[in-house]
């Protein structure tokens, strides 16, 4: 898990490096890179505070629940509980992680994705989108509802595929 937790906390900054890098570097923030940079940059820093604080808190209660039973000592119940949340907040990390990759590199492949002048329209329902995902994440019920298509990895990847076709969309929409 150290590795995760780092590795999160690096691409976190190394992201908003480079978003300030190409924002800051003369691009400005009517560029239409800088707006898909900052939407991959946002789903970025969910991942980020997911990792560090839901998966990280809740598998430390796992593992120290099979340090106690492998030791003899009862099992803690809250222990499924966590793992069941914790996996279901990784998997909505996964989903995340395509629109990121391909928003953060769409800066300087797909030139025509733009938002136009309705620049706060665009941004309230992109956030009300990871909003919704998120929520889904912290209090859905894993297998079940919302998170049922989290319950597998096929399941998971097609999320993340639809979810980055929803923001391309919607770029395209906004134009």
């Amino acid at each position: 898990m150290w590795w995760f937790r780092w590795g999160a906390m690096i691409t976190f900054l190394s992201g908003w490096i480079y978003l300030l890098h190409y924002w800051l570097g003369l691009r400005g923030i009517h560029d239409p890179g800088t707006w898909k940079i900052l939407l991959g940059g946002l789903l970025g820093s969910i991942m980020w505070a997911n990792v560090w604080f839901v998966i990280w808190p809740r598998n430390k209660i796992v593992i120290q629940n099979a340090l106690d039973t492998a030791a003899g000592k009862p099992a803690n119940p809250a222990a499924a509980a966590a793992w069941a949340r914790g996996g279901l907040t990784s998997r909505t990390n996964v989903v995340f992680s395509i629109p990121m990759l391909f928003f953060m590199g769409a800066a300087n492949h797909f030139a025509s994705l733009t938002v136009g002048k309705s620049g706060l329209l665009f941004w309230v329902v992109a956030l009300a989108i990871m909003v919704l995902v998120e929520i889904n994440a912290l209090v859905g019920t894993p297998g079940k509802g919302a998170a049922k298509p989290l319950a597998t990895v096929k399941g998971t990847l097609w999320f993340g595929v639809i979810l980055t076709l929803v923001y391309y969309l919607w770029f395209e929409i906004m134009k």
